[in-house]
Formats: structure tokens, C-alpha cells, sequence
């Protein structure tokens, strides 16, 4: 079997796939990419039995074929090629695999394509159809606030309902929550599922062009098709927890405030916090707000003050500076609102320009009991 391709074009497709493939497979075979050539297409595929990309290219082939590639000598072979195309001739008998470049060869060995992980299929499935900055937009707007904890699985991705009127993306570590919903799309029916934080990282990485990418799912199952490359995960088996229930519905205390001078005013007066605890507390007197922090064991201290638009009687409340700077950096608007009802109930950050008309975020931080 031989096929010809360019160097850059298929570095660039591996570089994608290359973000499944784990340091700790259980599989050897899962160390290899895939290819399967077919029609004058490579179909190239990396699994880690979780979650599954396919990418395709054009090739110049006469046979098809398949083959199991090691992924990290073929990468690291082409981040060395200037752009050109590359003779790729292989042995079905002995899997052996020979590269040609324009400055040489080089010999490596593959293994059976039959000892691959099979694709997963989706049977009765459930789809729909999102803009890829909606998706964008939502993962970045959510996947930081989800968990890493291995004892409630549930917490580590991101949540996502589909009703007939919106469409809405959570995720909670329990100390921080998102919740972003977009009111223009919407789906047949009512259904939800929680999809894994990687794939979504991948997703993410790989969009890079306003087209439009369909979402299929089932029970236990999700595929996302973009352009050329498509992604196949398992869901996140379990059930959410009620997260409409932590979000306090009165808030009379609002703070209104620029978010850069906020974000890094808290930056600044973090770096003289307890470094277990990361808290700083918020002081709202009037037009004014107190930031102030205080690490007893190494006698640091720091206090800023900053001008405000606040309405409602005055409040002291402490935060992990940590969790609100990871809130700021995302919200994604200029002005923001703080709402609060009292000092051991949680936060509410609201944005108050730079979203689409059609979409709600919310976030909520968790306060921290001051001593």
C-alpha cells in the first residue's frame, strides 16, 4: 500500500488528534494513530476509549488500506519537514512502514489496524445544531468552573440542558458555579447529559471558523462534526445535582464596578493573602469599596480602595481570590454587577455589556466565613 501527502497539511490534522492520545493507555495500540485509507481520503483516528477524533485529508493513493501508526516518532519526524510531500509505502504483511522525503528515509513499524478500538456508533439518537462561536463562547464561559474531583464524577463536566425554548451549559466544583444559557436555539425535546471536560478542550482548541457544528447524542454517547474532524465521547454517567437550588433569588446589596480595575486590584491585594486560604474581603460603604487581605503568619498585609456604584445597606464578605479572578478573567464584559445578601450566602456576578442579546451567564462564588 502507498499514499503521498503534504507534510504540513498532515502535521497539522495529527497536532489536533495528538490531544487524545493519554501517556497512560491501558492499550499499546492506543500509543498509534490510525489510518485507513479509502478513495483518495486518509481517515485518521486517535482513541483513548473515553473519546475518540477523526480528522480526513486528501491523498494521492491507488490502493486502500489500513495501518496503525506510533504517534509520537511520526510527529516528531513531521515538526522536522519543511513543507513537502511525503511517500508513505507500506507492508501489509509485516506492517512495516517506510517515509520517503525529498532528503531521505526512514523505517518504523506499525501494528495490525484490526487491534484498533472499533468506533463507536450512535444508535436513536438525538441531534441538534449550534454556531461554533455559541459553543465556543459556552465552553469558555463554563468549563473553568467544573471540579476535579474523582469521588463526584458528575461535577467534572459541564452540564447541558436542551429544552424547546434554550439551551443551557453548568458547571460547579461546588465552591463556584456557571451557568450560561442562550435563548435562540432549541431542540424537539427535553433532554440533558454531562459532557467530560477533555473532548471539550479539544473542541474548543480545534474550532477556528464560524461554520456551523451538529451535535448528536444518545444515552450514553456524543458527537460533535465540524469541518473535517469529528469527536466522539463518552457521556458522564450520573445525575446532576439541582443547581437552580444554591443560587440565591434576593440580592439587595449591587455593586457595580469596572472589571478591570476590579481584577486586578484583587491580584494585587491576593498576593498578601493566607496562601491555604487565598480569602480577601470585600468591604461596600457607600460609593466605596475595601479590598483588603491579611496573612497572619508572615505579618503581610494589603488594602486598596476603589470607587464603586452600590446601592443597598453596607456589607463585609469574604471570597477565594482565586475563584473570583478565575470569574473575572472569563466573564467577558467591561462592566460587571456583584449581588449579595449577606455575608455567608453566595455571590452573584452578573456582566453587564458584552453578551449577545439572545444569551444569560451567571456566575456564583461561594463566600469564605471571615475570622
Amino acid at each position: 500500500m502507498k499514499f503521498i501527502v503534504n507534510s504540513s497539511v498532515l502535521l497539522k490534522e495529527l497536532q489536533k488528534l495528538n490531544g487524545i492520545i493519554s501517556t497512560s493507555n491501558t492499550l499499546p495500540i492506543l500509543d498509534n494513530f490510525l489510518f485507513e485509507i479509502e478513495d483518495g481520503k486518509i481517515r485518521m483516528i486517535a482513541s483513548d476509549l473515553e473519546t475518540t477524533m477523526i480528522s480526513e485529508i486528501s491523498t494521492e493513493s491507488a490502493s486502500n488500506g489500513k495501518i496503525t501508526i506510533p504517534s509520537k516518532i511520526l510527529i516528531d519526524t513531521l515538526k522536522t519537514f519543511s513543507n513537502q510531500p511525503l511517500t508513505f509505502l507500506i507492508d501489509t504483511e509485516t506492517k512495516g512502514i517506510e517515509i520517503s522525503s525529498e532528503n531521505g528515509n526512514y523505517k518504523l513499524a506499525g501494528q495490525d489496524a484490526n487491534e484498533f478500538p472499533k468506533i463507536p456508533e450512535l444508535s436513536s439518537s438525538s441531534s441538534i445544531t449550534l454556531g461554533s462561536s455559541i459553543l465556543s463562547n459556552a465552553i469558555n464561559k463554563t468549563l473553568f468552573a467544573s471540579g476535579n474531583d474523582e469521588l463526584r464524577p458528575v461535577m467534572s463536566g459541564v452540564f447541558c440542558e436542551l429544552s424547546e425554548e434554550h439551551i443551557t451549559f453548568v458547571a460547579t466544583d461546588a465552591h463556584k458555579l456557571v451557568k450560561h444559557t442562550r435563548k435562540n436555539i432549541n431542540s424537539n425535546s427535553n433532554s440533558s447529559f454531562i459532557l467530560p471536560k477533555k473532548p471539550l478542550s479539544l473542541i474548543k482548541n480545534n474550532i477556528d471558523s464560524e461554520s456551523d457544528i451538529a451535535i448528536d447524542f444518545n444515552e450514553t454517547n456524543v458527537k460533535f462534526s465540524l469541518e473535517n474532524t469529528t469527536l466522539i465521547c463518552r457521556l458522564i454517567d450520573g445525575k446532576y445535582p439541582n443547581y437552580d437550588a444554591v443560587i440565591p433569588k434576593e440580592n439587595p446589596h449591587k455593586l457595580v464596578i469596572n472589571k478591570q480595575e476590579l481584577l486586578n486590584s484583587i491580584k494585587r491585594v491576593s498576593i498578601y493573602a493566607s496562601k491555604t486560604t487565598h480569602q480577601i474581603k470585600l468591604k461596600v460603604a457607600g460609593s466605596q469599596l475595601q479590598i483588603t487581605s491579611e496573612d497572619l503568619d508572615f505579618a503581610n498585609k494589603a488594602e486598596e480602595r476603589l470607587t464603586c456604584s452600590y446601592e443597598g445597606e453596607d456589607i463585609e464578605i469574604g471570597f477565594n481570590s482565586r475563584f473570583v479572578i478565575d470569574m473575572l478573567n472569563n466573564i467577558g464584559s467591561e462592566q460587571i454587577c456583584l449581588e449579595m445578601s449577606a455575608p455567608n450566602r453566595a455571590g452573584i456576578i452578573l456582566p453587564l455589556d458584552g453578551q449577545d442579546e439572545n444569551e444569560d451567564t451567571l456566575m456564583l462564588v461561594m463566600p469564605v466565613m471571615l475570622n
